[in-house]
């Protein structure tokens, strides 16, 4: 009988606000793996950025994992993770994964752990590191099964950013591709195969990079799910209707001033 690798999927962004097309990745690259024959996905990660990321209409991390939990509610194997919101500086994608892998590692203690009372703090690493013990499949998610992977969840766009000079130390793409792997879903009019082509360094670790193509196209995004909100127009089907309420309620992206009805 084949062992499959048991994968936690990993996805960092803003979610400024989470959409249907950030939960909708979690499951392509679910279908995609388990296809191959060589994967369980046995649970998913979002982690929203830090404050100090500095991004443009970048709503503090208070709403934004507020938002991610909300739209998260009916997602049975996809959790909110906010480690990384709460670093006292932005932390480089490698490092996230880094943290996140290590959670991962340390399951085999858990059982031990749970013996002693916990302080305050290990309550919280306790609750970081319930993504295996969550999981659906629970067969796949005994502590002493075969070590968990970490793959990074991303859009095309964040591969093609690979290529932007100054953007990414080649040590840390070297990392993240090599040792952890990329699910990348396509978006329309992007070819991430053609920046595999011209990375010596993706080119290397190409076996370790899997390209899922969104065939049901849908092009949400954030900033347009914002420029939206600020012309008055309805996003419903596009946002989960909790999230939106949730923006109503706290007059986010330029909704505090306006009497309507997102929904």
């Amino acid at each position: 009988m084949t062992t499959t690798q048991k994968v936690v999927l990993l996805a960092c962004g803003s979610f400024n606000p989470p959409t249907n097309m950030h939960l909708r990745m979690f499951e392509l690259a679910k279908d995609h793996l388990h296809r191959t024959g060589k994967y369980n996905v046995i649970a998913g990660i979002m982690s929203p950025v830090m404050d100090s990321y500095g991004k443009k209409e970048l709503e503090s991390s208070k709403h934004r994992c507020a938002m991610v939990s909300l739209a998260l509610k009916s997602a049975k194997w996809v959790r909110l993770d906010t480690w990384e919101t709460e670093q006292t500086s932005w932390m480089r994608t490698r490092l996230v994964l880094d943290h996140h892998q290590q959670m991962l590692d340390n399951q085999s203690n858990m059982a031990a752990l749970v013996k002693e009372a916990p302080s305050k703090k290990r309550r919280k690493d306790k609750q970081n590191e319930e993504v295996i013990t969550n999981c659906d499949n629970k067969e796949a998610c005994e502590p002493e099964q075969a070590p968990v992977q970490l793959k990074l969840l991303c859009g095309g766009d964040l591969l093609e950013s690979f290529a932007v000079p100054g953007l990414w130390a080649d040590e840390d793409i070297e990392e993240i591709v090599g040792k952890y792997g990329l699910v990348c879903i396509t978006r329309n009019g992007s070819d991430p195969r053609k920046f595999i082509y011209e990375s010596d360094i993706l080119t290397r670790h190409q076996d370790n990079i899997h390209i899922v193509t969104e065939w049901i196209t849908n092009e949400v995004s954030s900033t347009k799910i914002r420029r939206a909100l600020r012309r008055n127009e309805s996003v419903k089907y596009l946002v989960q209707d909790t999230v939106i309420e949730y923006i109503k309620e706290h007059g986010l992206y330029g909704t505090g001033d306006k009497k309507q009805s997102l929904l």
